[in-house]
């Protein structure tokens, strides 16, 4: 049988097509990395890190134990923990973003298990596969414990991974095999109202301190100028003159309130704004405890005490935004993604 050459010419082209295609998919297969969280329940540790763009696959399954290919029934007796193991790629969804969403799953200050499952087989931990892994989750956990979003101590271990054991069939993607019975279990567990109590309804941390542990998270001058409407000394404070990009949020709750976009230097020796970055979280009321009357800035999910609005400022706005810098704590543009704020960075690309 004799083809003729237009017909061999497209033959080879589609050849030529699918061995392409098949070197890509390989080539995009070597390249993705895994990652691996303890976090209790790993029913509920799949979804949200599914959710992510680049995420290949999230399996359930035990690690850190002594026994080899555990089940279910023995897991815990052998000394392993419910972890779930992710297949990413790099170039699409970062290992430091995975941190953050891990973090934004669990209690990390509990050494006792997580929530309402008690015992070391539900307890939390970072399960490293190489330095890269191990260096990130290192600065991931010590950034959080900077930034104080939690009272206590941060538990969580940072561990060399050992051998991970993918569960039982019927354990994997189990809130979309059994939609019902995973919103009980969830809603029952603890997990959301902690999570919704620590990181609000928008994912930032949006927890009602009481007195102690505002003395205990925060220096006095900050604890003074936002919770008994101090005042800092002028061109003695932190932001005055700063010049950085960046943005400027709620020293107490982190919400973002100003940015370096809209701020000047009006001369008064504490930092200065023409608007806030979104009028809905600023709370203005009056103040008459001075000479006159003013109009005093607070925060609203956290009800800090920031300064005062005068209408003394530059055009378009005519506003001037005159805080304390111990109100605030600033973040620079090279920060924003790793710290949960990547959604503003658009708004410093296009200046």
């Amino acid at each position: 049988m004799k083809m003729n050459g237009q017909i061999v010419g497209l033959i080879l082209l589609g050849l030529a097509l699918v061995s392409l295609l098949g070197a890509s998919g390989v080539e995009a297969a070597e390249k993705r990395k895994r990652a691996i969280f303890a976090g209790g329940c790993f029913w509920c540790m799949e979804k949200p890190f599914v959710q992510l763009e680049g995420v290949f696959s999230v399996t359930s399954g035990y690690i850190g134990g002594r026994t080899k290919n555990p089940t279910y029934e023995n897991y815990g007796a052998g000394g392993h923990l419910e972890a779930v193991e992710i297949v990413y790629e790099p170039s699409k969804v970062s290992y430091a973003k995975l941190l953050e969403v891990f973090w934004r799953q669990i209690d990390p200050t509990d050494s006792g298990g997580q929530f309402v499952d008690r015992g070391h087989a539900y307890t939390s931990g970072i399960f490293y596969l190489d330095e890269e892994q191990r260096q990130l989750a290192e600065k991931s956990k010590n950034e959080l414990a900077a930034r104080k979003v939690f009272a206590k101590p941060l538990v969580t271990p940072i561990l060399a991974a050992t051998p991970f054991y993918p569960a039982e069939e019927y354990h994997q993607d189990y809130y979309q095999k059994n939609p019902l019975r995973y919103r009980i279990y969830r809603s029952a567990s603890g997990r959301d109202q902690f999570l919704a109590k620590i990181w609000g309804q928008d994912g930032r941390a949006a927890k009602k301190w009481s007195e102690a542990e505002l003395r205990q998270r925060l220096t006095p001058l900050q604890y003074k100028v936002t919770q008994e409407e101090g005042t800092e000394p002028a061109f003695k404070n932190e932001f005055w003159d700063n010049k950085r990009a960046g943005l400027y949020v709620d020293i107490v709750s982190g919400e973002p309130l100003f940015s370096s976009l809209d701020k000047y230097d009006s001369g008064t020796g504490w930092p200065s704004f023409a608007r806030p970055l979104s009028p809905e979280r600023i709370v203005e009321r009056e103040d008459r405890k001075l000479f006159g009357k003013r109009t005093e800035v607070r925060s609203r999910e956290a009800n800090s005490h920031l300064g005062h609005v005068f209408s003394d400022g530059p055009q378009p706005t005519g506003l001037r935004y005159c805080l304390n810098s111990a109100a605030l704590r600033f973040i620079p543009v090279a920060d924003l993604e790793k710290e949960g704020y990547g959604e503003f960075l658009p708004l410093f690309q296009k200046k």
